[in-house]
């Protein structure tokens, strides 16, 4: 017969912050906290830019043309998380979603850019989707 748990919170014996999850083949554990995504969003890049919805984002910057910054609502510990991003493809060209070289990823946002795969110039676009994976402070 299946179980039902419903719970509020989850706290580690140990260790408050840390939840150890048995994984597929019974014989290794994975850190619950450090598999979950830290922040997620989904932009529209376009004129007057908008958050269509995320999680653990206050805020979008529209820095310049096709660049923006995503401004975290609970900070992360440090500036070394890992950044994955996509957008759309139009009229047969790829556009590449990107961490933006010209401002280190710090621990209250990110900058990240759309670049046209023929040319590398930048261009907004409706749909722009982030997920941020890390620690949080």
């Amino acid at each position: 017969m299946a179980s039902i748990l419903k719970v509020d919170t989850i706290t580690g014996v140990t260790t408050a912050g840390s939840i150890s999850v048995t994984g597929e083949g019974n014989s290794t554990t994975t850190n619950l906290q450090q598999g979950l995504a830290k922040a997620w969003w989904s932009l529209n890049g376009t004129g007057t830019i908008a958050g269509r919805d995320s999680f653990n984002v206050s805020s979008f910057d529209d820095v310049s043309t096709g660049l923006y910054d995503a401004n975290y609502t609970n900070a992360m510990a440090n500036g070394n998380y890992a950044f994955q991003g996509t957008t759309g493809i139009a009229s047969n060209t790829a556009y590449v979603f990107a961490y933006n070289s010209s401002a280190a990823p710090s621990t209250a946002d990110v900058r990240f850019g759309c670049e046209t795969s023929n040319n590398a110039t930048l261009q907004d676009q409706s749909y722009v989707f982030g997920t941020i994976s890390g620690d949080l402070a």
